[in-house]
Order: structure tokens, then C-alpha cells, then sequence
């Protein structure tokens, strides 16, 4: 069948509502995190004008890779699969796009050859792709992750083993997922005195999505390092702390409530996971409307503090909702909608 995403139409394989299929894979539900690649790439060349080649790590039916090419990227496409390759071919030639299609294994290349851009997107976790990656990308490093279960910690022993982190399963899971794969991606670009600087990063349905600037200084790496440390999280009264550095100290009782059910979480990312000049330079290249919305677990949150005097409730509700505006929402979803209302 043929799906027109931007400005290419590609042939994929008839899919189910997942995407899954016996042969190529394609996710039509993936359209968004295609959409918003392609604004980080207008975005990301107006900073970096000299920035030309991409590489399409894992790219199945080559649609993201013919996104990128018709945005004027130097295109490799990569593929272990022999009918992908063959059907990324035909769908670069069916756009009249160029652009290589390599048949082989992506790591191999990417540590035999540079890229500007490296697009990282696998299915489950991407940490088996991110020591070759770190290589040789010279500017951006665009990563998917799909096993948020693990990520979050829900599915606690597969995120210890495809992390090197401990994850849990909080109210704030999405953001727990975010820190744990960035603080892995931190301490894999380590290895390779490279530091990186989140610019843009969600988490958004099954996945999370992160785009990392690079840069190949050892004294950039130990920077990176030290936005690494840990998150000690009280599961009676909710309190959080975050302790920077490599080895913890866990605290045995909670220092607001003394209970003794305080978990500790990390090795995680504590630094900012988007840098708020680039995502409004990315808005501007994005046609969709950005909507956010309160879940009814912050919201039971906040009242339950409010009643034990530890918060102003009125006043914290319109902190929330304006630092969602901030973050440049322009739908807000709230269960205080109608309290907010009254109160204009």
C-alpha cells in the first residue's frame, strides 16, 4: 500500500494497527515522531549550517530516511534486512530522491564511517547501537527507545540489565523513563570523551525520544558526568530528593514523614533534558498543536498535600498550569478547568 507522509509517498507492506507485519516493518503510529524529526532537522541546520550527511540507523520501508532526503540531507539508509533495503531503494527512486542503501550491520558502519546525523530508532531498547554511534556522529544524535515498561519500571530487571540503572515505577513514570535512558546515553558518550546537550526530548505513547547535540571534548564528558546521580523517592509521603554524583547515600528513613519505605532510583540524567531556545526554534518548523493535560495522579497528588497543610492548593494548581504554558502547550487538558475558570 502507499502512505504519503510530508512531501514523499512510500510503498510499506499492508500493516496491522501496530504496525507489525511479517515482512518490512512500518508503524504508521510513528508518523508523529517523523513529523517532529524532520522540524529538529530544519531547526537543528539553521545552527548548524555545515551539517550534511544523515544516516537512517534501522530503515525498514526508508521513510524516515526519504523524509530527511527531501529536506536535503545526504541520505544513508541501513538496513540488516535484504527485502527492507530493496524496498528503501525503490521508494528513494519512486521520489526521485538520492540517497545510499546499505545492506549491513549498523554498528559495523557506524564505527567505519562518520555521519553529521546519526537516527537512532530500534525496536526496544537502542543501548546495543549507542557505543557505535558515539563513535563516529559528529553533531546530533536522534534516539528512540520503545521499551518503556523497563525504562519506567514497570518492567524492573529488563531496565537493570538494558540500562545499567535502577529504575521505579513512580507516578512521575514518563519522567523516570526520560532520566534513565539519557543518564545511560550520558555515560555511554563517556566512554568516547563525548558529552552531549539534550535539546528536545518526550515521552509520548510507548516510546521516548530524545535529541542529543555532541560534542567530542573529554572535559565536555566529565560535564556531562556531573549532571549524573540519583533520585531517593519516599513511597508513604511522596517526597523526592536528588543526590548528584556516582555513589548514593540513601537515606534509611524518609527526613519528612521517618517512614522506611524509600526507594532509590539512577544512576539518572538530573540536568535539563531540552534546551528551551531550540525546541521554540523547532515549534516554528511544527504544524501541530501542541496539547498537554494534568493526570488524575498529579491531581490526587496536589490535594492530598493540600490537606496536610503542606501546599497552598489554589496556588500551586496555577503554577502547574502556567509552567505548562511555559514548556509551550497550546492546549492545556486539566481536572482543574473548572475551578480556573470560576476564578476568571
Amino acid at each position: 500500500m502507499d502512505v504519503t507522509e510530508g512531501n514523499v509517498t512510500v510503498s510499506v507492506p499492508e500493516q496491522d494497527g501496530e504496525g507489525t507485519h511479517e515482512s518490512v516493518f512500518f508503524n504508521p503510529v510513528q508518523e508523529f515522531n517523523r513529523d517532529l524529526t524532520v522540524a529538529v532537522l530544519r531547526a537543528y541546520r539553521e545552527h548548524e549550517e555545515r551539517t550534511d550527511t544523515y544516516l537512517d540507523a534501522m530503515t525498514a520501508s526508508g521513510v524516515r530516511g526519504a523524509r530527511a532526503a527531501a529536506e536535503g540531507w545526504d541520505v544513508t539508509c541501513c538496513d540488516v534486512d535484504e527485502e527492507a533495503v530493496e524496498l528503501a531503494r525503490e521508494n528513494l527512486a519512486r521520489n526521485d530522491l538520492p540517497g545510499e542503501v546499505v545492506h549491513r550491520n549498523v554498528n559495523a558502519l557506524m564505527h567505519e564511517d562518520y555521519f553529521d546525523v546519526v537516527d537512532l530508532d530500534p525496536f526496544g531498547t537502542p543501548m546495543p547501537f549507542a557505543d557505535a554511534a558515539f563513535a563516529n556522529t559528529r553533531d546530533l544524535l536522534c534516539v528512540t527507545a520503545t521499551d518503556t515498561a523497563p525504562l519506567c519500571g514497570a518492567h524492573f530487571d529488563s531496565g537493570v540489565r538494558s540500562y545499567a540503572a535502577v529504575p521505579r515505577n513512580t507516578d512521575y513514570h514518563a519522567e523516570m523513563g526520560v532520566r534513565v535512558l539519557l543518564g545511560a546515553l550520558a555515560r555511554a558518550g563517556a566512554r568516547w570523551d563525548t558529552g552531549i546537550t539534550p535539546l528536545l526530548t518526550h515521552a509520548t505513547s510507548h516510546y521516548v525520544r530524545t535529541y542529543l547535540d555532541l560534542s567530542g571534548r573529554a572535559t565536555d564528558a566529565n560535564e556531562s558526568v556531573d549532571q549524573l546521580g540519583f533520585l531517593h523517592h519516599c513511597e508513604d509521603c511522596l517526597r523526592r530528593e536528588a543526590e548528584h554524583g556516582m555513589l548514593p547515600h540513601p537515606p534509611e528513613t524518609c527526613p519528612r514523614c521517618e517512614g522506611n519505605r524509600v526507594l532509590t532510583a539512577g544512576p539518572l540524567w538530573l540536568g535539563p533534558y531540552r534546551d528551551p531556545d531550540f525546541v521554540a526554534d523547532v515549534r516554528e518548523h511544527f504544524d501541530h498543536p501542541v496539547a498537554a493535560y494534568n493526570v488524575s495522579g498529579e491531581y490526587a497528588m496536589l490535594h492530598a498535600a493540600s490537606e496536610q497543610g503542606w501546599l497552598d492548593l489554589e496556588a500551586t494548581a496555577y503554577e502547574s498550569l502556567l509552567s505548562i504554558k511555559r514548556a509551550g502547550a497550546d492546549l492545556i487538558l486539566t481536572y482543574f478547568a473548572e475551578d480556573v475558570a470560576d476564578a476568571l
